[in-house]
C-alpha cells in the first residue's frame, strides 16, 4: 500500500511488476552516473587553464 510520505514506488503486486522495478532502479542508477561523467567533464573544460583560449570561444554559446 502507498503511503502519502512514501518516496519510491509502491509494493509490487505480481513478480513482473518486481522485475519492472528492479530495471527502474538500475536504469536510474546508469543515468545518474552517467549525468556526474558528463557533468565532471563539462566542468573540467570549463575551469582548466590549459586549453586554447580561441578554440573555446564560442563553446560558451553552444553550451547554453
Amino acid at each position: 500500500m502507498a503511503h502519502p510520505s512514501q518516496l519510491g514506488f509502491q509494493d509490487a503486486a505480481s513478480p513482473v511488476i518486481e522485475e519492472l522495478l528492479h530495471f527502474h532502479d538500475h536504469a536510474l542508477i546508469i543515468v545518474f552516473l552517467i549525468s556526474t561523467l558528463v557533468l565532471y567533464i563539462i566542468v573540467a573544460i570549463v575551469s582548466t587553464k590549459l586549453t586554447n583560449k580561441y578554440i573555446l570561444d564560442s563553446q560558451e554559446i553552444e553550451i547554453i
